[in-house]
């Protein structure tokens, strides 16, 4: 699919990178499991059938988790209009459209491609942007649907996914059947959890490290492409402030989106946000917007 979103070949590059190294790791982690649990079809049918689940339905898992719903244009007609102009004007097929019934202002694209994304957006959002700002967030969105970065996220993730799995199932299995078991065989359960548990560390860093870069890439794209990026601008401001006033308890449901997400649902001052976020703080989204903003010679811009 080509559209009108100005392309990023360094974005390109970093997805291909991370999908070669998380290919092979993925390949190394079967390799092991296979040999450690002496069962090829075992792992092969469990690995293939949760790949498969998670491209096919990563869509459908996202909106259920985040309690999105799909509505028209009748149902929703502002959003709906941001999305047609915007979608006209990228030259690109418009996705499904989805609302959240949730206070937490934000957005996030999914699917496996451009014919079957849906984005999805929040009450919370809708009820606190101006449409130029909702223009913004919604042209950040789709750029993440154009570049195809979405699906290479949802992918990545799954290896993280399935590791993090592993490592619970050996955890549980060690403590509720430790003693029925001989050594060899806890031995083995030890060692794949530990093998488990470093492919998780390994793919949690390769997939933070694409995915604040893809946030830069999504904030100039949109920024270019509305030729407002002031808007943007002011959007991650109005939403990343209100998010620190969200309670602890809703937003620790949504962190598990945190990489789909336009801005992340964690409060200020938290360490995690500062040395694992999947997103780039806010002050460096701030300050390249308005790099982009002096760029086009935007009139009357302020980029705070």
């Amino acid at each position: 699919m080509r559209s009108r979103f100005e392309p990023d070949r360094q974005l390109t590059a970093r997805m291909v990178v991370t999908m070669f190294l998380l290919g092979l790791l993925y390949v190394a982690f079967i390799a092991t499991l296979i040999v450690l649990l002496k069962s090829v079809v075992l792992v092969v049918v469990i690995a293939a059938g949760l790949l498969g689940a998670q491209y096919w339905y990563s869509d459908r898992i996202a909106l259920y988790a985040m309690h999105g719903r799909l509505v028209t244009a009748e149902e929703q007609p502002r959003l709906h209009g941001v999305i047609d102009r915007l979608c006209a004007t990228a030259d690109m097929p418009k996705p499904r459209v989805a609302i959240s019934d949730m206070d937490l202002p934000n957005a996030f694209a999914t699917g496996r491609n451009a014919d079957h994304a849906v984005v999805c957006v929040t009450t919370g959002l809708l009820r606190r942007l101006e449409t130029e700002e909702l223009e913004g967030v919604l042209a950040h969105e789709l750029s993440h649907v154009a570049h195809r970065d979405v699906a290479v996220i949802t992918i990545a993730s799954f290896l993280g996914v399935i590791a993090g799995l592993i490592v619970r199932f050996a955890f549980y299995s060690q403590l509720l059947g430790g003693r029925n078991r001989d050594q060899n065989t806890a031995a083995a359960l030890a060692i794949v959890m530990a093998v488990s548990a470093l492919v998780y560390a390994i793919s949690f860093l390769l997939i933070r490290a694409l995915s604040r870069y893809r946030e830069l890439a999504a904030d100039r794209a949109a920024a270019m492409l509305t030729g407002k990026p002031s808007a943007l601008a002011s959007a991650l401001t109005k939403v990343s402030g209100d998010i620190a006033r969200i309670p602890t308890q809703d937003l620790r449901t949504a962190q598990a989106f945190n990489a789909f997400f336009f801005t992340p649902a964690l409060g200020p001052g938290t360490v995690l946000a500062n040395l694992f976020s999947t997103h780039p703080s806010l002050e460096r989204r701030i300050e390249a917007l308005a790099e982009i903003s002096a760029e086009l010679g935007e009139p009357g811009s302020r980029a705070s």
